[in-house]
């Protein structure tokens, strides 16, 4: 009932941030692509033609699953991720691997020392846990269908800690939020 209800708001947003492809995708499994970019982000790599070796590369992955919304969307949007060359922070997005050959893109709430603790924008309970060595990079870019946000934006990070204030009101605002969607 509160779908229909809602249902204007949900074809405002497909009307402005586009609907998703219906393009033909290779879908490789997470393990597998994941531990791809963490060993080039760290890595770096060296040019075919020239043999010049570049520091750090950074790639580009579509986001799969519904722990980082409102920010992200699952198949909908895209993150350019990037070696942390500077200090981690709170708030920053990073990909990190909780354990070997699982990995999560998530916000860090809380650094102490050399251990993270991690929570997806979509979690309303339930953190993770890793080194500081485990995070394999960390977000730069975020892609949307129309438009693309630096992780560095002033009002999205604005957005992104009001959001953890409101942490007892997101299981409501994310119900809001699905109807919508």
């Amino acid at each position: 009932m509160i779908r229909i209800f809602l249902s204007p708001w949900r074809w405002r947003r497909q009307r402005r941030d586009g609907v998703l492809s219906n393009e033909a995708r290779q879908e490789i499994p997470n393990d597998v692509l994941l531990g791809l970019v963490r060993d080039m982000l760290k890595n770096g790599g060296t040019d075919a033609e020239s043999g010049e070796h570049f520091a750090h590369h950074t790639a580009t992955i579509w986001v799969k699953g519904y722990s980082m919304r409102p920010f992200l969307e699952h198949m909908r949007d895209r993150v350019v991720l990037a070696y942390p060359e500077r200090p981690l922070q709170e708030w920053d997005a990073v990909l990190a691997e909780i354990t070997p050959g699982h990995y999560v893109l998530h916000r860090i709430i809380n650094i102490e020392g050399d251990n993270v603790t991690l929570m997806g924008d979509g979690n309303v309970r339930g953190t993770e846990r890793c080194k500081l060595s485990d995070v394999c990079g960390i977000v730069t870019h975020y892609i949307r269908p129309k438009r693309t946000i630096l992780a560095t934006d002033k009002k999205l990070i604005r957005r992104i800690k009001r959001w953890r204030k409101w942490l007892r009101w997101r299981r409501y605002l994310l119900f809001l939020y699905r109807a919508t969607v």
